[in-house]
């Protein structure tokens, strides 16, 4: 017997709904509670569960169509009832048969080439999907409803492992990754790249290897087994030959994964679900040791560097440069170095029966960059002008400035843990030494191994002029950290570049920030002549006492936090949507540092409970970890108020971006001294040179009123030309 989906209400005001997306269609089978229909209202979006276990028979409202509250939907029922609708999956049964037949007429199915190719697995695969384990979208947070295929990690037919990920979800609030929930043969893959799920939706199906040879009957291998077959199909043979040309460099390349040891992306922090692979610090075929940096990654959080679980050779990449990874997937593979001589051999074998399958010479499929990958074991000693500066590691950071600074690194004698060449070392031999022609030694890497990559891949012919290159290449790359370092911004005038994913997160945020809240700013002019010469008297001692500099910041912080303790709701979140304000229990400061990358915020977690002192050293310590990239991803999120230093450039004033979801952001402006009216007691007004500055309040109003910071800002100057802070200092 059949059962009627109708709308439920949804909301006492709520009378009518949209159908967004029909998540299930007519012949497919649903399980009872399972989602099968996207609707929308003015009020929320929400898809509707099967009310039973059955066959979707007949849908009666089309996508985009508007249905009263009560209205029949869908009916579902048994697999053999007989409705309105029944022809629907009659139809679908003679859209898939043909599948089957196609793979005994090769010339048909060479004809339409890829786009046939590709899709007789998908609709192979419906014929048995409930022979497996649903692999179903989870719950990805509270307010997560629905989320977007990013990219399947796994095709049909591939094996998968329990707890192995297998395919990319991105949803508003996080990106990650959903694992296998049992091993077996990915055998249907239900929700395409790019499409969206709502939660509970049936993303994939696994099941065993037998039900995969049936679900996808050789559709990818009857243009390989009937090879002589297509042969007369001689106009497409251009195109095809490409794509057969490029997969023998590659399919060598997981032969021995298991002969090493994964490298996996770990968890660089709570939200933190990816990165992207700024650069290998190792190529295949070099030889690392364990904890030695090879690749550099870089987060919407943080820039750091992955060590070596083990030492060994590399062997694999499996991400390679610009790349993105999930925290988990496995980014290189290091073992003996045995396994990376049998790898480099391997591909040459297969290469040459591809070669004679295909009818072409073996020299041409090389030439796919693929082989970039693997072929590197002839070529890794080649690489070998990487370690040509210092004897011990140098972090990207540093290598970049000496390369950007024009010092040599191998001139340069650290003064770090170990003789390690900090950044400051950089900075002094660029500011005494001038010359550091010799410096290009460290950026000719990069051309020099361009070269050994096509080298496999062509004759002779290309080798020779590769060989000739390097004499005049060096002087040429001589010249340009010269030019670089006389006029940093020439060196990228007229050129484009590739956003950073930093700069991509910061661009995204400071939008969406003056999209969500009404930012306007409030401005006071502070004396601080009084901190001025506190700091003066106390600078050199707290500096050998502490090991920390003693700016202006920590004064302006602890009044700032003291104000907030004061006015909370300058310390506070607003959900405009849900009509709830939240006071924060506690002052989390964020400081705004100034990175080459691009502007980061740590945070001072608890900042209430420090002094001037206390402040300074973790201001002190957290900007130095984040321009060196060792800060922790968790350290640039949770702050409830934050400041911003533009002073520090020269800047008098600004009016600086919320940085959601806060309330309030104070700018400090750059230390002036001034001619301003003052009242003495025995002269009463009298003009006096004053060290003065402009704090801007950024604040959003619809939680802070004007009165409000206006308030504020009045505690936080008297707080600081008051400037008791003497007795910390023991003045």
């Amino acid at each position: 017997m059949s059962t009627h989906v109708t709308l439920p209400a949804l909301g006492e005001s709520v009378t009518e709904g949209t159908i967004s997306r029909w998540l299930k269609q007519v012949g497919d089978r649903v399980e009872a509670d399972e989602a099968i229909v996207e609707v929308s209202t003015d009020k929320v979006d929400t898809e509707l569960p099967a009310p039973v276990a059955g066959v979707l028979l007949e849908i009666l409202v089309a996508e985009d169509d508007v249905a009263q509250v009560g209205a029949v939907l869908a009916i579902i029922g048994e697999e053999g009832e007989s409705t309105a609708g029944g022809a629907a999956p009659a139809a679908a049964d003679t859209v898939a048969n043909p599948a089957v037949p196609s793979t005994e007429q090769p010339a048909p199915v060479a004809a339409p080439a890829v786009e046939e190719a590709e899709a007789q697995p998908r609709r192979a695969a419906a014929s048995a999907p409930a022979q497996g384990v649903e692999v179903t979208l989870p719950a990805l947070g509270e307010s997560v409803t629905e989320g977007t295929i990013s990219r399947w990690l796994k095709q049909v037919g591939d094996h998968v492992e329990a707890d192995e990920a297998i395919v990319e979800v991105s949803t508003d609030k996080v990106d990650t990754e959903i694992p296998s929930p049992a091993a077996g043969t990915l055998l249907e893959i239900r929700v395409a790249e790019d499409e969206t799920a709502a939660v509970g939706s049936v993303l994939a199906i696994i099941g065993d290897a037998a039900g995969a040879a049936q679900a996808a009957p050789a559709a990818s291998a009857p243009p390989v087994a009937e090879a002589p077959a297509p042969a007369p199909v001689a106009s497409p043979e251009p195109v095809a030959a490409a794509p057969v040309a490029a997969p023998p460099a590659a399919v060598p390349k997981p032969k021995a994964p298991a002969t090493g040891i994964d490298v996996p992306l770990p968890a660089l922090g709570e939200s933190v679900t990816e990165g992207t692979i700024s650069r290998w610090i190792k190529q295949v075929g070099d030889e690392v040791d364990i904890d030695e940096p090879i690749v550099e990654v870089s987060t919407d959080k943080v820039d750091t560097e992955i060590l070596a679980p083990t030492s060994g050779v590399l062997l694999e990449i499996r991400v390679p440069e610009d790349g993105v990874a999930k925290v988990g997937e496995v980014l290189a593979v290091i073992g003996e170095a045995g396994a990376a001589e049998y790898e480099a051999e391997a591909p040459d074998e297969d290469d040459v029966q591809t070669a004679e399958a295909v009818g072409q010479p073996v020299p041409a499929a090389p030439a796919a960059a693929p082989a970039a990958v693997l072929a590197p074991a002839p070529s890794a000693p080649t690489p070998a002008p990487v370690p040509a500066g210092p004897a011990g590691y140098v972090t990207p950071l540093v290598r970049k400035l000496a390369a950007d600074k024009g010092v040599d690194l191998a001139s340069v004698k650290g003064s770090g843990v170990g003789g390690r060449i900090r950044k400051e070392d950089v900075l002094a031999a660029a500011s005494g030494a001038a010359p550091a022609a010799a410096a290009p030694a460290a950026a000719a890497p990069a051309p020099v191994a361009a070269a050994p990559l096509a080298a496999p891949a062509a004759p002779a012919a290309t080798v020779a002029p590769a060989a000739a290159a390097p004499a005049p290449a060096a002087p040429a790359a001589a010249a340009k950290p010269a030019a670089a370092a006389a006029a940093p911004a020439a060196s990228v005038r007229g050129t484009t570049e590739k956003m950073s994913r930093l700069r991509a997160t910061v661009a995204k945020r400071m939008k969406e920030s003056l999209a969500v809240s009404a930012q306007l700013t409030a401005t006071v002019e502070v004396d601080l002549t009084t901190i001025s010469q506190l700091r003066n008297k106390a600078k050199d001692a707290f500096k050998a006492r502490e090991g920390a500099g003693l700016s202006y910041l920590p004064f302006i912080a602890k009044a700032a936090i003291e104000g907030l303790k004061q006015f909370p709701k300058v310390n506070a979140t607003i959900d405009e949507d849900a009509g709830i304000i939240t006071y924060a229990s506690t002052q989390d400061l964020g400081v705004a540092v100034d990175t080459e990358k691009g502007l980061l915020v740590p945070v001072i977690k608890d900042a209430g409970d420090l002094n001037v002192t206390g402040l300074a050293k973790k201001i002190a310590d957290l900007a130095a970890r984040t321009r060196a990239s060792k800060v922790n991803p968790d350290e640039l999120s949770g702050g409830t108020f934050t400041i911003t230093n533009y002073g520090s450039a020269g800047t008098l004033m600004d009016t600086p971006i919320i940085n959601q979801p806060q309330v309030a952001i104070l700018g400090t402006g750059a230390l002036v001294k001034r001619p301003v009216v003052i009242s003495d007691p025995a002269m009463g007004d009298i003009i006096a040179v004053r060290d003065m500055m402009y704090l801007n309040l950024t604040y959003d109003h619809r939680l802070v009123d004007g009165a409000d910071a206006a308030r504020y800002l009045s505690f936080v100057k008297a707080r600081l030309e008051e400037g008791d802070f003497g007795a910390e200092f023991g003045l």
